[in-house]
């Protein structure tokens, strides 16, 4: 038998369940919003994600359909968010504006 807090414990049960863990533990994550450019392609690619070298690695890779044309994929621009929603937000906007002069102006900004 296993003892937990001084008293026995049978079988696993969890202080917390996993969906209140899975809530919790997101509220701790920071989103970056990313412009990556090709030379090979000579173009840009906008997303967000948690963990920007990973993405990054992952683009490089093949693992994303649009970038996987290429494999020079390199980071001109991140923007850090708290929060999923504020992120997704800019990410929509920066993709809204359609504008190639727009996106090498946040760069060179």
């Amino acid at each position: 038998m296993r003892t937990q807090f001084g008293k026995e414990a049978i079988g696993s049960n969890p202080i917390f369940s996993t969906k209140f863990y899975i809530r919790l533990s997101a509220d701790f994550f920071m989103f970056t919003v990313y412009i990556i450019y090709s030379r090979t392609l000579d173009k840009y690619y906008v997303g967000y994600t948690t963990d920007i070298s990973i993405r990054l690695e992952q683009h490089n890779s093949g693992f994303s359909t649009f970038t996987s044309k290429a494999s020079d994929w390199e980071l001109k621009y991140q923007e850090s968010f708290n929060d999923r929603t504020t992120a997704m937000r800019r990410e929509k906007d920066i993709k809204s504006n359609k504008s190639r002069k727009y996106i090498e102006n946040l760069i060179h900004s």
